[in-house]
């Protein structure tokens, strides 16, 4: 399926791919912080599994809480309190150093804000992930060109950010976050800087990875018809607490 043809069956119906293993287990997570005298229980006793294949969209209202679970279980925060479980290693038990392998090594992630930098060209962004993990330089060349015509964008390696458009940049941000290969992809509101037309190319990308690569894919979104579209399950959040879908 190309990015410019519309989905000829319903999302939810989960692919060949989808294995009935779970990837990642959330047991009654919880993340709090003070904000003043006031103590914010941004995720609140969360148990949530995850198999492997699925696209899982995670969804509510803004302060729902869906963001901070996602960072959680890509593991860019930590949780106040319960487990979280990828692959059998509990998140909330590794190091500093163990769990910066972990983003590395497993984990992609996708933001709303593309976070391209400015003076590198697509091609330079998308090696960076490849040169920090210290990959030898013809590796990092294959995978670079795997990655950008995976999204298309392969005539457009040699362009700055600032000569290309916003969808371009997100699928250049896509590119960057698939050529480590990582196992699960984390998107956090893809399509929130986009138009329609762009978004709506994105997740047709998203879930054309999910059955090609079979990979995980979980995403943050505030559009239920989006979601609806393309995930398999939606999990729904309301004032950091599951409502739905777990």
């Amino acid at each position: 399926m190309t990015a410019d043809q519309t989905p000829d069956q319903p999302a939810n119906r989960a692919p060949a791919q989808t294995s009935e293993q779970t990837l990642i287990r959330a047991e009654k997570v919880s993340r709090q912080y003070r904000l003043g005298e006031n103590l914010i229980h941004a995720v609140d006793g969360v148990s949530l599994e995850i198999r492997a294949g699925e696209f899982v969209a995670l969804l509510g209202s803004s302060g729902s809480g869906k963001s901070t679970l996602l960072n959680l279980l890509a593991g860019l925060d930590r949780p106040t309190a319960g487990a979280i479980h990828v692959r059998g290693k509990n998140l909330a038990a590794l190091d500093a150093v163990e769990l910066a392998r972990y983003r590395r090594d497993t984990v992609g992630m996708v933001f709303q804000s593309f976070n391209l930098l400015p003076r590198m060209t697509l091609e330079e962004n998308v090696e960076l992930p490849l040169r920090l993990a210290e990959v030898e330089r013809g590796e990092r060349e294959a995978r670079v060109g795997e990655a950008l015509e995976r999204v298309r964008l392969g005539p457009r390696r040699a362009h700055r950010p600032s000569e290309l458009s916003g969808g371009e940049q997100q699928r250049g941000a896509l590119a960057r976050a698939l050529v480590n290969r990582p196992a699960i992809l984390f998107a956090d509101e893809p399509t929130g800087n986009l138009d329609s037309v762009n978004g709506e190319q994105i997740l047709m990308l998203l879930r054309e990875i999910q059955g090609s690569l079979g990979m995980t894919i979980v995403m943050v979104t505030h559009e239920r018809p989006l979601a609806e579209r393309f995930a398999n399950r939606i999990v729904v959040l309301s004032d950091g607490r599951l409502v739905s879908g777990g």
